[in-house]
């Protein structure tokens, strides 16, 4: 069954400046952020993993990457928090993956940057799939870091 996203006409008027800059990003990052704005208003669901069925942030950031560029992440934002490479705020660059501790606990929340301090995610129960500004204050508090996931395709499961 097909899925009718809530972004198939015009652009919600915080994404449109954002649509406008895409032909400037590497073309990994203009997937990414292609694939991920056309899921802007799907419902949130906890542990949800399809657009068909709601996504949670983890489910969202999973959805994108492995629908854009086929890379495989692993389940929970704890989890993805460990992967790829760290890098700082100030070089945050479309694609790359922003985490907050929005449960008091480190990496509980995470969304895709899209550029201009914005990203997107699946916020929380009742909500949907949305753009916001890292600007916000909540955002701001509550950021934990950011991190870079190579162009490999596949994760390493780390071996216990």
């Amino acid at each position: 069954m097909p899925v009718a996203y809530a972004f198939d006409g015009e652009a919600p008027q915080e994404i449109a400046p954002l649509l406008s800059r895409i032909s400037s990003f590497t073309d990994r990052a203009a997937s990414l952020a292609i694939e991920a704005m056309s899921l802007v208003g799907i419902h949130y669901k906890l542990g949800g993993t399809s657009p068909e069925h709601g996504l949670d942030c983890s489910g969202l950031v999973r959805y994108v990457f492995r629908e854009a560029n086929g890379t495989e992440l692993p389940r929970t934002s704890s989890e993805i928090s460990r992967i790829g490479e760290k890098i700082d705020k100030k070089d945050l660059q479309p694609g790359d993956l922003v985490f907050f501790n929005t449960l008091r606990r480190t990496f509980s929340h995470v969304g895709i940057y899209l550029g201009d301090n914005k990203f997107i995610h699946a916020p929380s129960s009742g909500g949907a799939v949305r753009v916001d500004s890292m600007d916000l204050a909540y955002w701001k508090a509550h950021f934990n870091g950011a991190r870079r996931i190579a162009e490999s395709g596949i994760y390493e499961k780390p071996t216990r």
